[in-house]
């Protein structure tokens, strides 16, 4: 009954936090003896009190006013630099140019509308299919919420005790340019069957004038994971500097923010972070009841009596979260559902921050999944092909991200390697 409350809502359209709540509100209402409703209200509040939470709503204004500052010419002509003269060259600084963006927003969504506007047109025009194009841009920015700074990483330390912000951090960075490097590889392999010449794929600044234009937004992830590296400041501490950071950039170097645009930047980055609050308190409601009724704990003993050890475990959870990918936003899945699927990892002898960067990169290539991949349609939004051409020209971009997956699931020391070299 509570799943079929769940799953209508959801297919109704409903908002992902109003789903939950009414769920968990059948749920205790069916309970007996029937739970008090105020204890709702108390668990979103209590799931709310958090000091670290502070640094979701600051991470996203500081995205909010990268973006609106104008700096994707400059990533794309720092990125330029480096691999423009290559095969499939354009293709290559697309790629790239995700990898310097997740740096700064942390956002898959953002990454694929600033760069997209950008990237998809002039990709068609020196020859590449425009799905593509919009393939390959939406398929990239997956690797913004794996490469630091990282909203969905913050989110998940704050579920998980015991896993430091820091250390999942670190334990993105090589996971992310693998798949960087995996996405190069496959497009240098199709751009050459499609015999679009990449050598002279995009015009090109001076290399000094694009490094020194490109050098001030690529410092900002530099010094906001370093210092939460060296223990200078929290992970919220950090957050506020990269908010200061950007409105610099913005308003004094760059010169592209008026004072007359913050009241709207704020007013959009107050929305989305509402957005993901919200669930983060309707969620740490329905935790509260799923332990107290021991529902963790039961599962954990199932699944250790029945499931023949950490491969096949893994396996399983990756299915799952492949295919809850497909119907639910990405942090919506990862609060529902870690909570649950930790204890037993940590029970199998899988290490937390091996499993926390597994779940939150299986559950970013949902966002290139129909039917509800977000980013999509914000790539069918701007290159405006249709959504079926879209989806096919994906889904090799798809198993690249899959066999990535896979790779860095049964291969840990690519993700454990640097934040245990770093002391973590």
């Amino acid at each position: 009954m509570v799943y079929a409350v769940l799953l209508a809502a959801l297919l109704a359209g409903v908002p992902i936090a109003i789903a939950i709540i009414a769920a968990l509100l059948v749920f205790m209402a069916l309970g007996d003896p029937p739970y008090s409703i105020g204890l709702v209200a108390a668990e979103m509040f209590r799931g709310l009190n958090s000091y670290p939470l502070l640094a979701i709503p600051l991470f996203v204004l500081a995205g909010e006013v990268m973006n609106e500052s104008g700096i994707t010419r400059h990533i794309i002509g720092f990125a330029n630099v480096f691999v423009g003269r290559l095969r499939a060259g354009l293709a290559l600084v697309n790629i790239w140019a995700s990898v310097i963006f997740a740096g700064l927003s942390g956002s898959a969504v953002a990454d694929t509308s600033a760069i997209g506007r950008v990237f998809i047109p002039e990709m068609e025009r020196q020859g590449y299919d425009r799905a593509y194009a919009a393939a390959l841009t939406a398929a990239s920015s997956v690797i913004g919420p794996i490469i630091p700074p990282s909203i969905p990483v913050i989110i998940y330390a704050l579920i998980v005790s015991g896993v430091s912000v820091p250390a999942l951090f670190l334990a993105g960075i090589v996971p992310g340019l693998v798949l960087a490097l995996g996405l190069s590889v496959y497009v240098m392999l199709t751009v050459r069957e499609r015999r679009v010449n990449g050598a002279a794929d995009s015009p090109r600044r001076p290399d000094r004038e694009a490094l020194l234009a490109g050098i001030l937004p690529v410092l900002m992830p530099v010094f906001v994971v370093g210092s939460i590296l060296m223990g200078v400041v929290t992970p919220t501490e950090a957050a506020s500097f990269a908010v200061a950071y950007a409105l610099f950039l913005g308003i004094v170097v760059y010169r592209t923010i008026p004072l007359s645009a913050l009241p709207r930047i704020f007013r959009d980055a107050m929305l989305s972070s509402a957005a993901i609050l919200a669930i983060i308190a309707a969620v740490a409601a329905a935790n509260w009841v799923l332990t107290y009724n021991r529902v963790p704990n039961m599962l954990t003993d199932w699944v250790l009596a029945n499931v023949g050890g950490q491969t096949a475990f893994l396996i399983a959870v990756i299915l799952l979260f492949l295919f809850v990918g497909l119907f639910l936003e990405g942090i919506a899945a990862m609060l529902v559902l870690v909570p649950i699927l930790h204890p037993i990892a940590v029970s199998l002898g899988i290490d937390p921050v091996h499993f926390g960067i597994i779940v939150i990169f299986n559950l970013m290539i949902g966002l290139i999944t129909p039917p509800l991949g977000l980013c999509l349609f914000v790539a069918e939004s701007v290159a405006g092909v249709g959504m079926l051409r879209l989806v096919r020209a994906i889904l090799p971009f798809f198993l690249v991200e899959v066999l990535v997956l896979l790779l860095i699931a049964f291969l840990p020391p690519l993700v454990t390697w640097l934040p245990r070299a770093l002391g973590f």
